[in-house]
C-alpha cells in the first residue's frame, strides 16, 4: 500500500513544480494542459489525485497567464481559425436550441474547455521549439497507452483488447486504437529530427508498439485507419517499390503475430450485414440524418435517448447508441450545417498542410516544415477515416495538429527561419535525412 501513494504524490509534486512557469508563460500552461488532457495521468493514481481537479488548476493558470505573462499573444487570422470559430459559435446555438438544453449543455461545457485552449494555444504558440515541444507533449501522452498497450498485446500473445485511460476521451479500445495511430506520423516526424541516435532507435520501437497497440484493441475502425495511412505513406515516398515492400513487410509481421480471434472479427468488416454492431450503426446513422432533415440546427448534443428514438429512429431500432461517427455524430447533433462547417474545417486544415509543403519544397532549411506538414497529413487521413465508425468529433488532438499547422504557417510566414535553425532538444533541420530532386532542380525534401 505504502507504493500507491508514492504516485499520487509524484503526479502532484511534478504539477506544482510546472505551475509557476505556466504561470509566467501561457505556452507553457499549453504544453501542461495538453498532457493533462491527453493522457490523463491522474488516471494512473489510485489514492488522493485520482480526482483532483487538474484540468482546471490548469486552466485557470493559463488564464492568469494571459494577463500576467510578457509573451506575445497574437491570433492567427487565417480561414481555418475562422471556420473553427465559427463551428464552435454554431454548436453553442445548436444547445440553446437543442431538443434537451439542459443535457445537451453538460457536453458543450466540456468541447468548450478543450476549444478554449486550442485558441489560446494558436495565440501563444510562436517559436520552433514552442510548436516541437507541442508536438512531443502529443505525441507522448498517447503514446505512453501505444507502449504500455504494444507490451500487453506482446504479453497476451494478441488475445487481449487494449484499453484506455478511464473517463476519457480514449477509454473505448476503439477511440484509443485510432488516437495511437494518429501519433505514429508525429513521433516518425520526431524520429527524423532528433539527433542522438539512442532517441531515434527509441521513437522506432514506439511506433512499432503504438501499431501493435492499434491491432490489439480489436479496433476494425483502427484497422482500417492504419490501412489509409499506410496507403498514404506509400504514395508520399519517392522509392514507391522499396517504401511499398517495406510496409507489406511490417505489415505481415504484425499481421502473423494476431491470433485467429482477431482475424475472425476484422472479416466482419465486409459482412457487415450479418453484424449486430455494424447494424446497429446504421441504424444510428439513419435516426442522425433524420433528425438533420427534420431540424435545421439538429438537435444539440443530448439526442440518443428512446423518446428521439421513437421519433426518428430508423425501422428496426430498437435500442439507443451513440453516432460512432465523426460525420453523422455532426449531422444528428448540429445539423446539416454544421456538418458543412466541420468537413469545411478539415479540408481547410489539409489545405494549410498543402501550403506549408509548397512554401518549404525547395528550401532545405525548410525540410522540416515540409515532413511536419506531410506527417500531419497522414495522422489527419488516420483521424477522417477511423472516425468514420467512432464518437470522436471533439476529440483534443485533430484540433492540436490544427494548431500545429497554422502556427508553423505562422513561423514561417514571420520569417522566423531566419533565426530559428534547430528546434527542441537541439532537433536538427531534418536529422540525417536526404534531400530529394525537385520539378525543378533543386534539392529538396524527402
Amino acid at each position: 500500500m505504502g507504493a500507491l501513494p508514492m504516485r499520487d504524490l509524484l503526479l502532484v509534486g511534478t504539477f506544482l513544480a510546472v505551475l509557476p512557469f505556466a504561470l509566467r508563460h501561457t505556452w507553457i500552461g499549453v504544453l501542461l494542459w495538453t498532457w493533462l488532457s491527453l493522457m490523463n495521468p491522474h488516471r494512473l493514481t489510485y489514492g488522493f489525485a485520482f480526482d483532483a481537479p487538474f484540468a482546471a488548476t490548469a486552466a485557470g493558470v493559463i488564464f492568469l497567464s494571459l494577463f500576467l505573462s510578457r509573451d506575445k499573444l497574437r491570433m492567427p487570422w487565417s480561414p481555418v481559425v475562422i471556420v473553427l470559430f465559427l463551428f464552435v459559435f454554431w454548436m453553442c446555438l445548436t444547445t440553446v436550441f437543442a431538443i434537451s438544453p439542459l443535457e445537451s449543455w453538460d457536453q458543450l461545457k466540456k468541447v468548450l474547455k478543450i476549444q478554449v485552449v486550442t485558441a489560446i494555444a494558436l495565440m501563444a504558440l510562436h517559436e520552433r521549439r514552442h510548436i516541437e515541444l507541442f508536438i512531443w507533449v502529443n505525441a507522448l501522452s498517447i503514446g505512453f497507452y501505444g507502449f504500455k498497450g504494444g507490451l500487453f498485446t506482446i504479453l497476451s500473445g494478441g488475445g487481449g483488447r487494449v484499453w484506455g485511460p478511464a473517463g476519457s476521451f480514449i477509454a473505448d479500445n476503439n477511440h484509443l486504437a485510432v488516437a495511437v495511430i494518429m501519433v505514429i506520423p508525429l513521433l516518425n516526424y520526431l524520429r527524423t529530427v532528433v539527433t542522438r541516435p539512442l532517441v531515434r532507435h527509441g521513437l522506432l520501437l514506439l511506433m512499432l508498439l503504438c501499431a501493435l497497440s492499434a491491432l490489439g484493441s480489436q479496433s476494425r475502425g483502427g484497422f482500417l485507419a492504419i490501412g489509409a495511412m499506410a496507403m498514404v505513406l506509400w504514395y508520399r515516398s519517392e522509392k514507391k517499390v522499396l517504401g511499398g515492400v517495406t510496409i507489406a513487410l511490417v505489415a505481415l509481421g504484425l499481421l502473423v503475430f494476431m491470433p485467429e480471434s482477431w482475424e475472425q472479427r476484422m472479416s466482419t468488416i465486409t459482412a457487415y450485414e450479418e453484424d449486430g454492431s455494424a447494424m446497429g450503426r446504421i441504424r444510428t446513422w439513419i435516426f442522425c440524418a433524420n433528425i438533420a432533415a427534420d431540424r435545421l440546427m439538429g438537435g444539440g448534443f443530448a439526442i440518443y435517448n428512446f423518446e428521439n428514438l421513437a421519433i426518428w429512429g430508423a425501422a428496426g431500432a430498437r435500442t439507443v447508441h451513440v453516432a460512432h461517427s465523426i460525420y453523422f455524430s455532426v449531422l444528428g447533433e448540429h445539423g446539416y450545417i454544421g456538418l458543412l462547417l466541420f468537413l469545411t474545417l478539415w479540408w481547410l486544415t489539409f489545405r494549410e498542410s498543402v501550403k506549408l509543403r509548397k512554401a518549404s519544397r525547395t528550401r532545405p532549411e525548410l525540410r522540416w516544415v515540409f515532413h511536419l506538414a506531410g506527417m500531419c497529413q497522414v495522422s489527419l487521413v488516420g483521424y477522417l477515416v477511423g472516425g468514420a465508425f467512432l464518437q470522436l468529433a471533439y476529440f483534443d488532438l485533430p484540433y492540436n495538429i490544427l494548431v500545429i499547422l497554422v502556427v508553423t504557417n505562422r513561423w514561417l510566414a514571420d520569417g522566423r527561419w531566419r533565426s530559428e535553425t534547430t528546434g527542441a532538444f537541439g532537433s536538427a533541420a531534418l536529422g540525417q535525412a536526404a534531400p530529394v530532386p525537385s520539378s525543378s532542380g533543386q534539392r529538396a525534401l524527402p
